[in-house]
């Protein structure tokens, strides 16, 4: 059994975008990182259309927005458009007044192809110095709150006097061995996506819905990661799922069915296409307390936001980003103070609770958008969202006044919003339901 590593700092668990961006800040900081990598091979990875506040997180890493599209890993993402089947659609985007003074907000973002942004973060990493090894964390050695090492699967012990974790929602290795409290999110979903070849696309993600009437609207997803490839996936609810499999239905005959109902991808599927369906299960939630004496917790494995949001990705960067800027910090100290993790892990919660609990009962459930409509609900969350999201990069809530004002501001929106909610709901008793 390999019972070390020389010289390492930092061990990173998890080499997906987090892991490999806090390893990069790391290693920036002057750290000797060891990057644990579960089969980076074997993972199809999502998150392809990228909120406004993106693309200046990449540009740090050493991937500006021009090197992206200019090296085909990107391509312009200038709106967002909302197709309800049976007719009706919305544009979403940024006011051209946002990027004037004094909010100079940078109004374009971009699509990655996240194989291919996967694999420009990784030469990053390595160019960097980090050390970078594919093996399986499966256990945390811990000491009450210290993680004193990690056990591999390949019976390697591993020792550092600080650690990350950031192996994903599907593992959420710290959160599960130092039993974090869970907040959980809507229902478990699916998605089931694949990849076409198409002879021109838009400069824009679209988002296919069925939006009057369900009570858990499904949806799909159309992103051109290239110029003539396009991502489209479904995405329902896993019991929806699970009632179609009963039925004797494939999961590509699923998602086939899906296409059929949309005259934008009805015909994107042929005979000719030979390559099954991708397909996730997931189910969006967020822990609490997510950082300890000397380890913390970024990414996925963190907090697990809806894909509808489109910031799962800039999630994964924040995180690491502010995990790292920590550890530096407090390196001499040889700890992380208690105010300052828990600060950290308060920001990290409030800002998945106030994404997910949004698209669940905006635009998800049916009682504010059979109320004033799928298109308005669209609105509705793209407002706030754009603005929550460009307010936190501005001004980088970081310290105690700054976390507390920028928690305060979300509990307050979230109860606007749970009232609104409660009173679409009571009103539905008496009013009619929107079709559109």
């Amino acid at each position: 059994m390999r019972t070390n590593f020389d010289h390492i700092d930092v061990t990173v668990v998890g080499g997906g975008l987090a892991g490999m961006a806090a390893s990069i800040h790391l290693a920036r900081a002057g750290f000797q990182v060891l990057c644990l990598e579960a089969d980076p091979g074997g993972i199809d990875p999502v998150g392809e259309s990228l909120d406004w506040s993106a693309p200046e997180l990449l540009r740090v890493l050493g991937l500006p927005m021009h090197h992206l599209l200019q090296e085909e890993i990107a391509t312009w993402k200038r709106h967002v458009i909302l197709k309800i089947r049976g007719g009706g659609a919305q544009h979403y985007i940024p006011s051209d007044w946002l990027g004037r003074p004094p909010f100079n907000i940078e109004l374009r973002t971009i699509h990655v192809d996240r194989t291919r942004l996967n694999q420009a973060v990784r030469e990053i990493v390595l160019r960097d110095g980090v050390t970078l090894v594919s093996d399986k964390v499966v256990t945390v050695e811990r000491d009450g709150k210290w993680t004193n090492a990690v056990l591999t699967e390949s019976g390697s012990k591993v020792c550092s006097p600080w650690f990350i974790d950031a192996s994903g929602s599907a593992t959420s290795l710290f959160p599960r061995a130092f039993e974090l409290p869970v907040h959980e999110y809507g229902p478990r979903k699916v998605a089931i996506w694949d990849y076409f070849s198409v002879g021109e696309s838009v400069e824009g993600t679209t988002l296919h819905a069925d939006g009057g009437g369900p009570p858990y609207m499904e949806w799909m997803w159309q992103i051109p990661i290239h110029s003539k490839t396009v991502s489209v996936g479904y995405v329902t609810t896993g019991e929806i799922i699970k009632e179609k499999r009963k039925l004797g239905k494939t999961i590509e005959q699923i998602y086939i069915e899906q296409l059929a109902h949309y005259d934008d991808l009805r015909d994107l599927y042929s005979d000719s296409h030979t390559a099954s369906p991708r397909t996730t299960s997931y189910r969006c939630r967020a822990y609490g307390k997510i950082a300890g004496p000397n380890w913390l917790v970024v990414g996925e494995a963190a907090s697990m936001v809806d894909p509808m949001t489109s910031n799962g990705v800039t999630a994964a960067l924040r995180h690491a980003e502010e995990a790292s800027s920590l550890i530096a910090r407090y390196r001499k100290h040889r700890q992380l103070p208690w105010l300052a993790r828990t600060l950290y892990g308060r920001r990290v919660l409030d800002l998945a609770t106030f994404f997910n609990v949004r698209i669940e009962k905006v635009v998800y459930d049916w009682p504010i958008r059979n109320r004033i409509g799928a298109l308005t609900a669209g609105d509705v969350y793209t407002i706030p969202a754009w603005s929550i999201n460009h307010l936190y990069s501005r001004f980088q809530p970081r310290g105690f006044a700054g976390t507390m004002l920028f928690g305060f501001l979300l509990s307050t929106l979230r109860a606007a919003l749970n009232i609104f909610y409660w009173f679409c709901k009571r009103s539905r008793q008496t009013s009619p339901v929107c079709a559109t």
